[in-house]
């Protein structure tokens, strides 16, 4: 039996809680869920209680998910050489056969059953169902003074958006089913791509018009010079963070991601710390948060 404190305190959460949940219901959030939060047992399981409260409450949820990890402890098993050019894995037909195993196989289905025990109605499915998300291959290109065109780098079978058909992910969140994604696309020919999470999840979220979007990270947020976390930033206040060197390294790409995202018409995305547990609900339900909040403009 709770405490009368305890209960109060609950009695507290749940009143902060109410506007947002009036504001969402019915709004689509899509969240790319990675990092520590898909490794660690109890963050697992307090991820999927979050997804399927959020539904419980009105809104349309959407997990998009990565495991670059995973493939990479696969690939370690079946003595497959990893390489990277400028962070991305370079995917041969023989490393795209597993990344297709981990991803839409093994990581996929485990997110699934996650959120079934936690109780929740998902379904799991790649970019290749009901071609879902059309790819093309991406090329690097490197510019360096001796040479008079840039170097086209091939990295195989890892892709970008082209295009997207929402009409499968709309028809299961009409029956409160919840998706889950994993960022494989097909190619003009049937070939399948590896795309970065982040990309396929803002990419989502800016073809639904979603409510949010929220990148699941193992950082506390964007910092500033001084290490802090920046709670709320708008796009031009990110392009000068960027400008200055504040943002940088690893953290340029989930910005960029962000930053598109809500010019395109997403009304706010959230890079959140995925080791706080329950980091999900504190970021959409609280006034504090607890990870970065972009916005296109204030007011």
């Amino acid at each position: 039996m709770l405490s009368l404190a305890r209960a109060t305190e609950v009695a507290q959460v749940l009143s902060e809680a109410l506007p947002y949940i009036q504001k969402f219901a019915g709004r689509t959030i899509v969240v790319k869920y990675g990092g520590n939060a898909m490794i660690d047992d109890a963050l697992k399981a307090s991820f999927a209680r979050d997804i399927v409260l959020m539904q419980a409450v009105g809104m349309r949820p959407i997990v998009v998910h990565g495991g670059g990890p995973q493939i990479g402890d696969l690939l370690e098993r079946l003595n497959i050489e990893s390489r990277f050019v400028d962070g991305m894995r370079v995917t041969t037909e023989e490393t795209m056969d597993v990344v297709e195993m981990v991803l839409g196989g093994l990581v996929n289905k485990e997110i699934v059953s996650l959120l079934n025990l936690a109780g929740g109605r998902a379904m799991g499915l790649t970019g290749k169902d009901g071609q879902l998300i059309r790819a093309k291959q991406l090329k690097i290109e490197r510019k360096s003074p001796e040479l008079e065109a840039p170097e086209i780098i091939d990295i195989g079978h890892v892709g970008q958006v082209e295009s997207i058909d929402t009409r499968v992910l709309t028809m299961l969140t009409e029956n409160d089913v919840i998706p889950v994604v994993a960022p494989i696309g097909v190619g003009p020919k049937g070939e399948s791509y590896n795309i970065n999470a982040d990309l396929v999840a803002g990419k989502l979220a800016e073809v639904l018009k979603a409510e949010k979007l929220m990148l699941l990270t193992n950082t506390a947020g964007v910092l500033d010079q001084a290490g802090q976390v920046v709670t709320g930033l708008v796009s031009d206040e990110v392009r000068a963070l960027i400008d200055d060197g504040t943002i940088s390294g690893g953290m340029l790409p989930k910005v960029g991601c962000a930053l598109s995202a809500v010019n395109a018409g997403v009304n706010s995305a959230h890079i959140v710390d995925g080791r706080v547990p329950h980091s999900v609900l504190l970021e959409i339900f609280t006034d504090q948060g607890v990870g970065t909040q972009i916005l296109r403009k204030r007011g």
